[in-house]
């Protein structure tokens, strides 16, 4: 709320209709990752409970330590996105970050969120009141998440759209046109050459990060 405050005291028009945009998006998105986090703490607490057996909560999770294992490590990515995605708004309505950021994020938090329900749902009673706010849950955070990316990509075009009003192209002669030409395919060349080289960096990586464990975050 104060980023949102502080952004239409700064900004107009352009600026501050994409500002309003991925805030607003992004702020939903945080209030359902809040509501996930919550719901799956309770959850939590209702399994290990009903799993103790009469013993305590350090036990369950000693005799099931691959289930906490992985609980814990899909929790602690979630509230990573959110992090990630609050300084990565404020970034982009800053102009120092960049849309792109916002998507990967967006969709790394979805991802994470699908982790966490599919651990939940190993141990958790399928009419557990707890389970069913942590399915809602989920489901808000999705919807959620495709709001931020699809905010994105309006406000991409937005910014790209107000950049070319700015150039009146039909005041460059003819060889100001030839060169703005040729130095636009150059530059569609290096973006080119550029994204296969990061796509062949990122399946080394999750080559060599994830080989044996079966599992990835996002996608490419």
């Amino acid at each position: 709320q104060e980023i949102q405050n502080s952004t239409r005291q700064r900004y107009t028009g352009i600026e501050l209709e994409v500002g309003e945009k991925i805030l607003g998006s992004c702020t939903d998105l945080m209030g359902s990752v809040r509501e996930l986090i919550i719901s799956s703490a309770q959850l939590q607490k209702e399994i290990v409970a009903s799993g103790q057996a009469g013993g305590t909560a350090t036990d369950f999770y000693k005799r099931h330590s691959r289930w906490t294992e992985g609980l814990l490590s899909a929790a602690k990515a979630v509230g990573w996105g959110a992090s990630t995605l609050v300084s990565t708004a404020d970034e982009v309505v800053g102009g120092t970050g960049k849309f792109e950021q916002l998507e990967v994020t967006s969709h790394e938090i979805a991802a994470s969120t699908a982790q966490l329900v599919a651990a939940s749902r190993v141990k958790a009673d399928k009419d557990s009141r707890n389970f069913g706010k942590v399915m809602g849950a989920s489901k808000s955070v999705a919807n959620a998440t495709a709001a931020v990316v699809a905010a994105s990509k309006q406000c991409m075009k937005l910014t790209e759209e107000s950049k070319l009003v700015a150039v009146d192209f039909s005041q460059l002669s003819a060889v100001q046109v030839k060169k703005l030409d040729m130095e636009m395919q150059v530059r569609i060349l290096e973006l080119e050459n550029e994204l296969t080289e990061e796509r062949h960096r990122l399946t080394r990586m999750r080559k060599t990060h994830y080989h044996g464990d079966g599992t990835t975050n996002g996608g490419s």
